[in-house]
């Protein structure tokens, strides 16, 4: 099994090579944590062990890990500014990518659905973790987060939703596409222009190359060998839906917003904020959607704060 040590540049051997054209220094650092871990899944039919990309903590400690996931069709590497943060604050802290999306090895092309990335989130808690849990979820792994919350309660302690993207109804019409436009759609997705335009959007006053880098970062994970199979697989699946199930939370809760979030409203977030019986909401300054990637400091401390009770 590869668990990614012997690369070269430092890199796991198991990520694409254009990692080493990244230039952010926190994306280059964190991605040299990266490790795979092997992982059992149960399906109807079939079991299989999955490597399953993450980031492990550098020490554990006796309070709740702090486990970070991260948006639709990306990695652990959004969290490489603001781990190390959490880190430095004392909090043990993991990464991990979900199942379909990061840099896991999907060769056996396992089921990304709905179910089988909340199973093979169960599988990595209960193998490697094992205490309850702050999971903290941005955009889309809001609803990746509720949706897991929801179904193993004692693993969840708390939750941190960012920006979250989580009234969605599933995947809509991309659920009906027959494949080859659905496999046409994820090449579209995957192309440098979409995700440059995505960044500029999703990010506030940054500069063109450093918007450029991380687009770079962010679609690292699309150049596996796997990733369109995977993705066409979420796509036909349905997608999340827990709209209708967040009153039913009953972990409290901190909602984090950006104040200059193009992507997901204010009024959507003060609704999520209301519908959760047990929440605290806070606004960052001078963010756009990403603000785990834009004001890792600022996040930071909210979570520290809301691990050690302080909000």
């Amino acid at each position: 099994m590869n668990n990614g040590i012997g690369g070269c540049n430092g890199f796991p051997s198991f990520l694409p090579k254009e990692a080493s054209l990244i230039k952010d220094p926190y994306a280059r650092a964190l991605a040299r944590r990266i490790q795979r871990l092997p992982v059992q899944l149960e399906f109807e039919d079939s079991r299989s062990c999955i490597m399953s990309s993450c980031v492990k903590p550098l020490k554990e400690n006796e309070a709740n890990p702090v486990v970070l996931l991260h948006c639709f069709d990306s990695s652990c590497l959004e969290w490489r500014c603001a781990l190390p943060l959490l880190e430095n604050a004392g909090l043990e802290t993991w990464a991990i990518d979900v199942l379909g999306w990061g840099f896991s090895d999907l060769g056996s092309l396992p089921p990304c659905t709905v179910a089988s990335k909340r199973h093979h989130l169960y599988q990595i808690w209960n193998t490697y973790i094992k205490r309850p849990m702050i999971l903290v979820g941005p955009s889309l792994g809001a609803s990746v987060a509720i949706d897991f919350a929801l179904h193993y309660p004692e693993a969840v302690k708390k939750l941190v939703l960012i920006n979250a993207s989580v009234y969605a109804e599933g995947n809509g019409i991309l659920s009906k596409l027959p494949n080859t436009i659905a496999y046409a759609g994820a090449s579209l997705l995957k192309c440098l222009p979409l995700r440059l335009y995505a960044n500029m959007i999703a990010f506030s006053n940054i500069s063109l190359s450093t918007t450029l880098d991380w687009t770079n970062v962010g679609r690292l994970h699309c150049l596996l060998p796997w990733w369109r199979d995977a993705t066409v697989g979420f796509m036909n699946s349905g997608g999340y839906n827990v709209a209708g199930q967040i009153k039913k939370v009953k972990q409290k809760t901190l909602v984090i917003c950006g104040e200059q979030d193009q992507i997901i409203s204010y009024k959507e977030t003060l609704r999520l904020h209301c519908e959760l019986p047990n929440s605290n909401m806070r606004l960052i300054p001078e963010s756009g959607h990403l603000p785990h990637v834009e004001k890792p400091a600022s996040v930071a401390e909210l979570i520290r704060e809301f691990v050690q009770g302080d909000i």
